[in-house]
């Protein structure tokens, strides 16, 4: 493909993209450009039948489904990327440190040749001429072998700095796939990770277990009045308030959307709904403030659902166990705290 005809795509594919944003009444920001640039070429067909999936639905994406979508189908293939250019940089090193190690072998093979050679002519030397000529021939060969060593030191000095660097890199890009970018606090995939781990502790301790989700109050609503750049500060002071209301191995995730998590190991029922009391509460004591007029855009509420690990219960069931507590909290008149040792308040009402 030459030049021009690459050129005259990219154009096509970005016309493409933004008739794409417009119909779905997606928001053209930069990531849901890439998103729809990506749908445009054909090149992941898992986002592509998961796009019209949704749009033969509802006819529209909303925010909340294109970052789910961007870390889903774009995200997990820039990481998986990274991680194979890693790859190949850690082998381009071994294959050189290899390279030297021959050429060190090879050294020392034609050294070790020289000295019996050398010891060969001791026994039939016998003029000064010839002492001298085999000495001449010694320092040349262990000349030449300090040479090669030095050269050999230098590489895997080089080697060994330049590995521990791309092992760096590979770490710095493990704990990027499993963070979420906007809060800073665990994704839904290390989440998943981590709950079956947990899960699997307990079964074999015997040690209680314990989930919450929880979900920010009227978010849509939050979003629409004051804009998506606020409902992001929303998320990032849910995300800061809740990781400063747990301790220890205690892990805070976003779960997805407006929607949050924290897996609570060794902690049982009443004390699971003694945290989230906890973090209910410090995050509707918290008031929003708008940074560039210093208005005040109010406070923010939760709904949370508490559930306790049964003996044989998958992470699927355990979640759906705390999230059925959950729309009961907010089926209530939301901002408090159920699990199945709640009572109903009295006069609830359907806050939905």
């Amino acid at each position: 493909m030459t030049h021009d005809h690459e050129y005259e795509r990219a154009v096509e594919l970005s016309r493409n993209a933004l008739g794409f944003l417009q119909k779905s009444k997606t928001a053209p920001v930069p990531k849901n450009y890439e998103l729809f640039y990506t749908y445009a070429s054909g090149t992941n067909k898992s986002l592509n039948e998961a796009v019209r999936n949704m749009l033969s639905d509802k006819n529209e994406i909303s925010r909340e489904d294109a970052a789910l979508f961007y870390e889903t189908f774009i995200g997990t293939s820039r990481f998986d990327t990274k991680v194979e250019e890693i790859g190949a940089g850690m082998s381009s090193e071994i294959k050189e440190v290899l390279k030297s190690l021959t050429s060190a072998t090879d050294c020392t093979s034609s050294f070790r040749q020289s000295l019996d050679l050398v010891n060969d002519q001791l026994g039939r030397i016998t003029d000064l001429q010839q002492f001298e000529l085999v000495v001449r021939t010694v320092l040349a060969a262990t000349q030449k072998m300090a040479v090669n060593t030095e050269e050999l030191e230098d590489r895997l000095s080089s080697s060994h700095k330049q590995i521990t660097d791309l092992h760096m890199d590979l770490e710095m890009v493990r704990a990027e796939s499993l963070t979420d970018e906007l809060t800073g606090i665990p994704n839904r995939k290390r989440y998943d990770h981590v709950l079956q781990d947990a899960i699997s502790e307990c079964q074999e301790t015997n040690q209680p277990l314990s989930l919450l989700m929880m979900d920010i109050d009227h978010f849509k609503r939050f979003n629409d009045t004051h804009g998506h750049l606020a409902g992001d500060g929303v998320l990032r002071l849910v995300a800061k308030t809740m990781q400063a209301n747990v301790k220890g191995r205690d892990l805070v995730a976003r779960y997805g959307g407006e929607e949050f998590s924290v897996i609570l190991p060794n902690t049982g029922l009443t004390d699971a709904v003694t945290v989230a009391e906890q973090i209910r509460n410090a995050v509707k004591t918290k008031e929003l403030v708008k940074k560039s007029t210093g208005d005040s855009l109010g406070h923010v509420t939760l709904s949370i659902g508490a559930a306790l690990h049964r003996r044989g219960e998958t992470p699927k069931e355990l979640i759906e166990r705390a999230d059925s507590h959950l729309y009961s909290s907010k089926h209530n008149g939301r901002d408090q705290v159920m699990s199945e040792d709640s009572a109903v308040p009295e006069g609830a009402t359907d806050a939905a």
